[in-house]
């Protein structure tokens, strides 16, 4: 994730002064980097064991975590499973809750994850600046965003694991529900404060102090969405990710995070298509107080989320199974 972060960060910044076509080029460098990274990569111990390769798996494990006695454990677990997890979930096995809770909590992470409004944010930037009149040229929007995105993205990587995911993702939520309300407050009130504002001081002799005073307001958009993003970024967008690949099932992961990628770009799709609408109709706040709303029910969905802090596959398994009893 910082690798691809990193190479395609300062493709915006090139937007700057190269050609669009250029730009589709330079887009394959992380492409290309990646495909050379994972050259370098071992198959994981799992694969291996379904393959009857139990030796590459041990040595799979030794590369991974190092030759301690902890992979042991690991190994021998991975073994003890394999038979089970290869095995196809019945209809039965989904109603037991160490199948259902961790399908019903990754789909609703997904869910939530877009609702919160973060593709519509990306998509409509420049409307959004446009429309609150933030004096900021157009080709800087993509060179900001994707210098927030790389250094928020880099915080949540190199802290997740000494942090904890729970508390990443209860910042997450309150740094965007802070940002939604802040846009939408500003967008209600503030466009119209400032028009009764000059027209007061167009008879004044401080035309020009309030003017200036009027305009700097307009930042406030930037720096909200900044901060959006930065919240985003540090939380509910790598996180729920990785959340996903870690309490699902073993046997079910592959199916089960395919439908949640589907629901997690249908509903992209769906908001995307939507803001414009309630934009022109209701108003370019209602969509930030809607999407300020769905953070509220994104933090208190992170307390029912289990820590998977240094936890096996395994183990976050077994804490989906032991709960029931």
């Amino acid at each position: 994730m910082v690798v691809y972060y990193c190479c395609s960060c300062p493709l915006p910044t090139a937007g700057l002064v190269v050609p669009w076509r250029w730009m589709a080029v330079a887009g394959q460098v992380p492409v290309l980097l990646m495909i050379v990274l994972l050259s370098f990569m071992p198959d994981s111990p799992r694969f291996l064991v379904s393959k009857g390769k139990e030796d590459k798996a041990l040595d799979a494990l030794v590369w991974l975590r190092g030759a301690n006695a902890e992979y042991w454990w690991e190994y021998e677990r991975i073994k003890e499973s394999f038979s089970e997890q290869n095995r196809p979930v019945s209809w039965r096995e989904i109603k037991q809750p160490y199948i259902w809770k961790p399908l019903a909590i990754t789909l609703l992470m997904r869910f939530l994850q877009q609702l919160s409004g973060v593709t519509p944010i990306l998509v409509y930037l420049q409307v959004i600046f446009n429309s609150t009149e933030v004096i900021l040229e157009p080709q800087y929007d993509a060179v900001i965003v994707g210098a927030v995105r790389l250094a928020s993205v880099a915080v949540a990587t190199f802290s997740m694991d000494k942090v904890g995911r729970k508390v990443l993702l209860c910042i997450s939520a309150i740094i965007m529900l802070a940002s939604n309300l802040t846009l939408g407050f500003y967008i209600h009130f503030i466009p119209q404060y400032s028009h009764n504002s000059a027209i007061m001081v167009n008879s004044s002799s401080h035309e020009g102090l309030a003017t200036s005073w009027i305009s700097g307001l307009t930042v406030i958009p930037l720096i909200a969405t900044m901060v959006f993003i930065v919240g985003y970024a540090i939380g509910w967008g790598p996180i729920t990710w990785l959340l996903m690949a870690e309490i699902l099932p073993l046997k079910a992961r592959g199916t089960v995070s395919g439908l949640c990628v589907l629901v997690s770009w249908l509903t992209a799709f769906v908001l995307t298509k939507v803001f414009l609408l309630v934009k022109a109709q209701y108003g370019l706040e209602v969509p930030f107080f809607f999407f300020g709303a769905i953070c509220i029910v994104n933090l208190i969905f992170t307390f029912f989320i289990p820590e998977t802090k240094g936890r096996s596959l395994e183990q976050i398994e077994s804490y989906f199974r032991t709960r029931q009893k």
